[in-house]
């Protein structure tokens, strides 16, 4: 557990706040450095800070609770800044005894015990006085200091939302499971899981960003990233897109070319779409169905162009006869 504050007050864990006071009460006036001239200084002053420690952490129930489960180690976390060489601003020593015996009353007692002259107890309320301000001073940067870490925000985390072409072009619900970690009752990390639900809308394109606000990793003294989804869409077998336009590349036999025919296709809501070709198809040539491509996010009641490509397949062989046959339909003559 590291430091036993328990054990430097000499009382039990179960001690109340007036056990801790009279255990204070007694050991300050042991130890501290202005009633022990006998006892060396240095270790005086060593021992006086310490019963100070202790007493500020266990008189305070917060600190207490959070020492009893995690020791002097879960203090410096839950104060601090994440930081191992970090441990948390004790009260000062001087200020504790104060509000026990008083200034005037610790001088004038030093005063009649060692015979110190006024100019010695102005000597201890200057100090005392000078201790305070360079104290609020450095509390006072250390507040602003927070509020400049409170001020700032932890960087993005971006993750791809991997979609089908029939997510984006119905909609759909994903539900996203994350973990992350958030400071418990006492301040220390523990991990949550969160299922984040996201609603797909018609037509979002690759690139859409979908923001969760603060939904990082919650670290003291800094504001949780933003946890963003990146759309991404995946491939699909038939259909391409672009834009609002979705493009498919139908083959289709010579004979079929010159002579027309009908087709059926799949849409990515599921219904079959006929279409007749009726036009001989050409190298280049391409079919606009309006209105069959993908939803237009911003309005909803428009769509894009379906676009068939059409690839003629030329067959690998004909026969003489074949040959002559197709002379005569398309006008030539024979030699």
């Amino acid at each position: 557990m590291g430091v036993d504050y328990y054990n430097i007050l000499k009382v039990n864990r179960s001690a109340s706040d007036e056990d801790l006071k009279k255990a204070y009460r007694k050991l300050a006036m042991k130890w501290h450095p202005d009633k022990n001239p006998a006892v060396n200084k240095k270790e005086a002053e060593a021992k006086f800070k310490q019963i100070s420690e202790a007493y500020d952490v266990l008189s305070d129930a917060h600190k207490r609770k959070i020492y009893d489960q995690y020791g002097e180690e879960g203090l410096q976390f839950a104060e601090g800044n994440n930081s191992a060489s970090f441990r948390y601003n004790p009260r000062d020593a001087d200020d504790i005894f104060a509000e026990f015996f008083g200034g005037s009353r610790a001088a004038d007692d030093r005063a009649g015990r060692y015979g110190d002259a006024a100019a010695g107890r102005s000597q201890f309320n200057l100090n005392s006085n000078n201790q305070s301000h360079n104290r609020n001073h450095k509390n006072n940067n250390s507040n602003n200091n927070n509020v400049v870490n409170k001020n700032k925000k932890a960087e993005a985390i971006e993750s791809k939302l991997v979609c089908s072409l029939e997510d984006l072009y119905k909609g759909c619900r994903k539900k996203m499971r994350i973990s992350r970690l958030v400071p418990d009752e006492f301040g220390m990390p523990k991990s949550v899981e969160e299922i984040l639900k996201i609603d797909i809308q018609p037509g979002w394109k690759r690139g859409t960003k979908i923001t969760f606000p603060e939904k990082g990793n919650q670290e003291p003294g800094i504001i949780p990233a933003d946890l963003i989804f990146v759309v991404d869409e995946k491939p699909h077998a038939i259909f391409k897109r672009e834009g609002n336009d979705l493009v498919v590349n139908q083959k289709i036999s010579l004979l079929e070319a010159l002579t027309g025919a009908s087709f059926n296709l799949a849409t990515l809501d599921g219904r079959n779409l006929t279409f007749p070709v009726t036009d001989i198809v050409k190298p280049g040539y391409e079919m606009v169905i309006p209105n069959e491509g993908m939803p237009v996010s911003k309005e909803p009641s428009k769509r894009g162009n379906l676009i068939i490509k059409f690839d003629v397949i030329y067959p690998s062989r004909l026969s003489s006869e074949q040959k002559s046959d197709l002379r005569r339909a398309l006008g030539g003559s024979e030699s």
